[in-house]
């Protein structure tokens, strides 16, 4: 029996990069169902939102031509929500492995934090499916304007010549090492922006301590405010997931979310209830 594989993004279900990585891994024989957003929901996180009519949430079949053997669904709901009700069996066969992306854009440093793509993958693993987050190195300018809706004409021209299947094709080499990975950690996977033949490999990756561009308050007002992107100030470090993109590699990094730490003194709060004093 093949892997049950779901693919979603947070950049909607028209999105190319997602219909990439799902011909990718039905070329690679797996057992693939697609649901993702209606609507773009970049900078989702693990959100847990969704658009009710009548009393239910909105589930279109979309066909997708170059997936014409592919059961695809739209959802009116985050990615979180999207793959939480998957593992709950709304699409068939609950999924073994999630495969998130391709995305629009590199998912690096500690702003995975606010990735819908990211978050979708933390959503999996925290309900007992392997997960991977997918992404290509598009520069902001070359993608869509965040919060723009998907299927976008502008944002379609803009995505003629992308790498995506680079991306795709990096994430199901990667397949193996996820699947033998404990269910509760997740792969984050980046690839530049090449051709698979050009890129010089993929490298074992630290995430770097901010992200691609950082978020600035430009102005303040009575009543409003402003905010705007800015590349970040500090020095790139050696070995982390934003040097290896810029020395031609794909990056991988095994990350945790929701885990326990023991590096908070909790001590004494082991025996009876605490009472303030």
């Amino acid at each position: 029996m093949s892997l049950r594989v779901l693919v979603t993004n947070d950049d909607g279900v028209t999105a190319p990069g997602l219909a990439r990585l799902a011909g990718e891994a039905v070329d690679r024989g797996l057992d693939v169902v697609v649901a993702a957003p209606l609507e773009e929901a970049s900078g989702a996180s693990a959100a847990m939102t969704a658009v009710e009519h009548e009393g239910h949430v909105v589930v279109r079949e979309q066909p997708l031509p170059e997936l014409p053997d592919v059961p695809v669904y739209g959802v009116a709901g985050s990615p979180g929500f999207v793959v939480l009700i998957a593992v709950r069996g709304a699409f068939g066969p609950p999924p073994s492995v999630l495969l998130a992306g391709v995305n629009r854009g590199a998912n690096v440093g500690r702003a995975v934090l606010h990735s819908g793509t990211v978050g979708a993958a933390f959503t999996a693993a925290a309900n007992g499916c392997r997960a991977m987050a997918v992404s290509l190195d598009v520069p902001p300018s070359a993608g869509a304007v965040a919060g723009g809706p998907a299927g976008n004409p502008a944002m379609r021209v803009r995505d003629v010549g992308r790498h995506w299947s680079t991306a795709a094709r990096v994430a199901l080499d990667l397949l193996p090492r996820l699947t033998g990975g404990p269910v509760e950690s997740v792969l984050n996977v980046n690839a530049p922006d090449l051709p698979y033949e050009r890129l010089r490999g993929v490298r074992r990756a630290a995430l770097a301590s901010f992200g691609q561009a950082q978020m600035t308050v430009a102005e303040t007002g009575h009543g409003y405010l402003r905010t705007a992107l800015t590349a970040p100030e500090q020095v790139v470090q050696p070995g982390t997931d934003l040097f290896w993109l810029a020395e031609g590699y794909a990056s991988a990094t095994a990350i945790r979310a929701v885990t326990e730490v023991s590096d908070v003194d909790l001590s004494g709060l082991s025996g009876e209830a605490w009472r303030p004093t």
